[in-house]
């Protein structure tokens, strides 16, 4: 009974929460579409992606390809569905990996005063590098693969979050429910992930949303540049390089993919802004 009615409880806040609140409706409800089609990729997908056919090269929109097909013959809604199903995995994991990373050196430099100024040093190496040419560095190494890719954003993209996770824990390491929680004897660990945690939850969800929209720009930028997903696998950022070629005799591919990355980082930023203006109406939005 009593896990029924927080079931309900929680509904209710959630409810709460989109209720009269447009931006993050919109916003959820394009992320969902997105990610429906990403995740159903291979059930809605009239044709393989990889499939060519020379003689239906350059077609315009038509009921067998519902966007028509690319300078190969492949449908291009195929490969745009497939191609933000490994867009979408990347960023992800990417996110949630580098949110991890981040949140834990953070807190542990906001909390431990002697790991503060060996963690910051590093964090601030890295933020003298853009992520982008950082990343771009580490995939020439490692290669351009998912893992490469995955592995370079890991590598660059945590800063940033520990640099904000920090501010949060300084800000409450010294609150009155710690001071009580450490005169209690309550251990350090105890302390971080019973008292500190849960506090940031506001910061951890508003830097994961709108880092989740960037990583998408990253991974597509990456793939603009041949150093994303290699051929024949389908990338948003290889079909948009593709398609600025054909962008008079086959505009779908480039239309398709660039309106794709723009509606999925469209929802990402309504909800990141929204959530943030809830949860801290005082706080101004920040870029990741």
């Amino acid at each position: 009974m009593e896990y029924s009615h927080m079931a309900v409880s929680g509904m209710n806040r959630a409810w709460e929460l989109f209720k009269g609140n447009t931006t993050l409706t919109i916003g959820v409800l394009l992320f969902v579409l997105i990610s429906m089609l990403a995740i159903m990729a291979p059930t809605i997908s009239p044709h393989d992606p990889a499939e060519m056919n020379f003689k239906e090269k350059l077609s315009p929109p038509s009921a067998s390809f519902p966007l028509g097909t690319d300078q190969f013959g492949r449908c291009i809604f195929s490969r745009i569905v497939h191609g933000a199903q490994t867009s979408l995995s990347i960023a992800i994991i990417s996110t949630l990996i580098v949110v991890t990373a981040g949140f834990i050196i953070g807190m542990y430099a906001g909390y431990f005063s002697k790991y503060d100024a060996f963690l910051m040093r590093m964090t601030d190496i890295l933020l003298a590098f853009p992520n982008i040419v950082l990343a771009i560095a580490i995939v020439g190494v490692v290669g351009p693969s998912p893992a490469g890719i995955i592995l370079s954003f890991s590598i660059s993209g945590w800063a940033k979050y520990a640099r904000m996770i920090r501010g949060s824990t300084l800000s409450l390491k010294n609150s009155g429910f710690v001071e009580a929680a450490k005169a209690l004897g309550a251990s350090d660990r105890y302390i971080l992930f019973r008292h500190i945690l849960p506090n940031s939850y506001g910061p951890i969800i508003e830097i994961a949303t709108l880092g989740l929209g960037s990583r998408i720009v990253a991974i597509s930028g990456l793939g603009f540049l041949g150093l994303g997903i290699q051929p024949p696998t389908p990338e948003l950022g290889t079909i948009l390089k593709d398609g600025l070629l054909y962008l008079q005799t086959a505009p779908m591919m480039a239309l398709s993919a660039g309106g794709m990355i723009m509606i999925f980082v469209l929802a990402t930023n309504l909800i990141g802004s929204e959530l943030r203006s809830i949860m801290d109406p005082r706080s101004d939005s920040i870029e990741l």
